[in-house]
């Protein structure tokens, strides 16, 4: 299976962060990415190597073309235009400016080929007083109000790796709105630019939050609420061995079988829902799961609804019995390839494999185009 986004062409030039897990999300749905990097050879080559992966553990660029070109040369930029004027996606990763200086701003690559989707991912996006800041998806997530919700009351906020801005809220609605301008310029036969700004996807992440903020059912004063850690029945605990269970047992019906198996009696304890006394009952469920390793917790709660999990490392997730039914992770020389998703019934994503170690010459690449044009679809060009 060739996956949905068979015959897709993207061109991506290289960059960090959400830039190569977007190309990575569409290429494992079968789109035919092309990265292009600086030339090896360039001043800072090295400084770039050392302070990545190496190339066979750069999972983002799994089912991945790279190329070489300098763009800064008349050359290199011919050969990219040559590849820009066979592809239907482009996508750039720069602060708002740089691809005009390059002669590849959208206005430019439009005119040579008006149904290309000419995607712009950013931090803050095109507009803005902050649109030309540097930034981190740090930066992203603490300039959406986000990062003040990820704590525990009176502590510091937390920033959850690099998930949410980069990925979530990055490359994710990158690759939402590549798909999305695809479809529309293969019914009109018109591009269009994709503003796909981090802050924005982070934002729309927030959506159930802000009407619960608007309905007085969600405090600002973090670590307070049902599900950011102040419900002590949504949350995580130490056990015996000094590994952690996760808690979400929500509904009364859940917390109830949570609470039965602890093995003991609660007649004396809280009322599930009395914040007032949320922070006893927290105590009293931590004494009793302190009495217990986490597995032997894990095991008295296998197949039961009471929502309690050990909280497993990378390792153990990819051998639980769950997660390799469902091929969860597939370990490919010494890393873990997570599984593409969503997985669709007649045409699933590409299985993982390792990512390409080397450049192949854009004339491989057009040559490959030539040979094998697009099948059930219309040229657009």
């Amino acid at each position: 299976m060739n996956g949905p986004l068979d015959g897709l062409r993207v061109i991506v030039l290289a960059g960090m962060g959400p830039t190569p897990f977007a190309s990575m999300l569409l290429a494992d749905m079968g789109a035919h990415v092309v990265r292009v990097a600086r030339p090896s050879h360039r001043p800072g080559r090295e400084l770039e190597q050392s302070a990545s992966a190496r190339p066979e553990y750069d999972i983002a660029n799994r089912g991945v073309d790279t190329v070489e070109l300098d763009l800064k040369s008349s050359g290199g930029i011919d050969e990219l235009l040559a590849l820009v004027d066979r592809s239907d996606v482009f996508v750039e990763g720069f602060r708002p400016g740089v691809a005009e200086g390059l002669g590849l701003g959208p206005e430019e690559l439009l005119r040579r080929r008006p149904a290309l989707v000419y995607a712009r991912l950013t931090g803050y996006g095109q507009q803005g007083v902050l649109s030309r800041q540097a930034g981190h998806d740090i930066n992203y997530v603490a300039q959406t109000g986000v990062l003040s919700a990820l704590r525990r009351s009176g502590e510091a906020p937390n920033p959850p790796i690099n998930l949410l801005g980069d990925y979530a809220g990055g490359g994710t609605f990158a690759a939402f709105g590549i798909v999305c301008a695809v479809l529309e310029a293969r019914s009109s036969g018109r591009g269009q630019v994709v503003d796909a700004a981090m802050i924005d996807g982070v934002a729309v992440l927030t959506a159930r939050i802000q009407g619960l903020r608007a309905a007085d059912a969600f405090s600002d004063d973090a670590g307070t609420n049902y599900l950011d850690g102040g419900a002590p029945f949504y949350g995580t605990y130490r056990c015996a061995d000094g590994r952690w269970l996760a808690v979400g047992a929500l509904e009364p019906d859940f917390y109830q079988e949570f609470v039965e198996r602890l093995g003991v009696d609660p007649a004396d304890w809280p009322e599930q829902h009395d914040k007032a006394s949320w922070p006893r009952l927290r105590e009293l469920i931590a004494q009793v799961l302190e009495t217990r390793t986490r597995d032997e917790w894990a095991e008295i709660y296998e197949g039961t609804d009471a929502c309690v999990t050990p909280v497993l490392d990378f390792d153990e997730a990819a051998i639980h019995p769950h997660n390799a039914g469902r091929e969860l992770y597939t370990d490919i020389d010494g890393a873990l390839h997570p599984a593409p998703a969503p997985r669709l019934s007649r045409t699933p994503g590409r299985r993982p494999s390792a990512p390409a170690t080397g450049a192949r010459p854009p004339r491989e690449v057009l040559r490959d185009w030539n040979d094998h044009p697009p099948r059930n679809r219309k040229d657009l060009s």
